[in-house]
């Protein structure tokens, strides 16, 4: 059994790492080079770099944090933020990178990921989606009525682009399945009504999206607590965990997670 991954996410604005709530109140949390540097020294499986502004703001990603980050770390480093062209994809990967993730622009251009995967391979073509929740009518056994087609706009979780600012009418679960037909290697999944909260992962959203593709997914949004993250590998189906504040303010170790995980009869690598 592949073992499952824990991933610390680094979060950057302006060259700080940040850390909000549902995508907004964002507060400092430290230097990505030194955040990352002590994270690969604890034993992350991998780690994750997102300029979080970058499309927003219609920029690129940050090179040369990009570069320094690389420099200091010895385990898969996945960068996403301002990702438009296959130049961009490029210029990241020679800065150090083993992965891209995409969001907005391969919503655009679904293109962009099968150019990508053909470049680059597509074990190093991540895309994310940010997800959010519609009003939804529960089904059997209280959850949510399955979701229409990729432009459904009724039960199930709404695709979000430009760091959640901008919601699009998608559903998550068939962009999902989209993204894997053109060649994504693997799904970086955000619950956008989970980021921050410490409430636990949705693990509906997770498991939904899981199950209906065959590449990894990583869940992401609201660890609070080692059971959480338990909960996200095993009930939600995700092969990795991704992790923001709970490491960056101190307050579990990557350790003491990977001790959890192995107790319960989880393969992670120690």
């Amino acid at each position: 059994m592949l073992a499952k991954r824990i991933i610390p996410c680094l979060d950057v604005k302006e060259g700080r790492v940040v850390k909000g709530i549902n995508f907004v109140s964002l507060r400092d949390a430290g230097d990505p080079v030194e955040l990352a540097e002590i994270y690969n020294r604890e034993g992350a499986d991998e780690l994750c770099f997102l300029d979080i502004t970058a499309s927003y703001e219609k920029r690129y990603t940050m090179i040369d944090v990009v570069r320094r980050v690389a420099d200091k770390v010895f385990i898969p480093f996945t960068v996403g933020g301002g990702i438009y062209d296959l130049e961009m994809m490029r210029e990241i990967l020679n800065a150090g990178a083993d992965k891209v993730s995409v969001n907005t622009a391969a919503v655009k251009d679904p293109n962009l990921i099968k150019l990508g995967a053909e470049k680059f391979g597509s074990q190093c073509i991540v895309v994310a989606i940010d997800a959010k929740q519609r009003g939804v009518e529960t089904g059997a056994g209280d959850q949510p009525a399955r979701p229409g087609g990729l432009g459904a706009k009724g039960n199930g979780w709404e695709v979000f682009l430009n760091g959640g600012r901008t919601p699009t009418g998608i559903d998550a679960v068939e962009w999902a399945k989209k993204a894997e037909s053109m060649g994504a290697g693997e799904i970086l999944l955000t619950s956008m009504d989970r980021d921050g909260t410490k409430m636990g992962y949705d693990i509906d959203l997770t498991k939904a999206i899981a199950s209906s593709v065959s590449i990894p997914v990583i869940a992401s949004g609201g660890a609070g607590t080692v059971e959480h993250i338990h909960e996200a590998l095993t009930k939600g189906r995700a092969s990795a965990a991704l992790l923001a504040s709970l490491l960056h303010y101190g307050e579990i170790r990557i350790k003491e997670i990977k001790d959890y995980l192995a107790n319960k009869g989880i393969t992670v690598r120690l």
